[in-house]
């Protein structure tokens, strides 16, 4: 097992070097063009990996230094937190909130009460069809 692991291990560093070579913009990579990068990735092939991981690719700087030009998460970016905040208060506008409600509270009863004339209406209807008398 042991052994197997010993042709694995540089095989997967390998492999890795090369994908994140290739994938790697012309404009990010240090030191030589890429395609010689990618030769010696290939060419040495415990060396080249660890090489091109080292010193072949710029890196972006860690947790201190934050790229301005970068994506930043919604919950992190005060300009969107802002937007929000605003969007919010101007959503809140109790009077126009109170007045929309007075107004379906007002076509609801409306409604309610053409129903119930249409169903007393449509109840005498059937009843002088019958022949029945009702009461006024």
């Amino acid at each position: 097992m042991l052994r197997a692991l010993m042709y694995i291990l540089p095989l997967a560093l390998t492999i890795y070097a090369f994908i994140d070579c290739l994938n790697t913009p012309e404009d990010e990579v240090k030191h030589l063009p890429k395609v010689v990068w990618v030769i010696v990735v290939l060419l040495f092939w415990i060396v080249g990996p660890i090489v091109w991981l080292v010193a072949g690719k710029q890196r972006r700087a860690r947790a201190g230094g934050r790229a301005s030009s970068g994506w930043v998460a919604p919950d992190d970016n005060p300009e969107f937190l802002k937007s929000l905040r605003e969007e919010g208060a101007a959503d809140r506008k109790p009077a126009a909130d109170d007045a929309r409600l007075e107004d379906w509270e007002a076509d609801l009863r409306r409604r309610e009460e053409e129903l119930r004339k249409r169903e007393r209406g449509d109840d005498t209807d059937r009843g002088k069809a019958r022949g029945e008398e009702t009461e006024s």
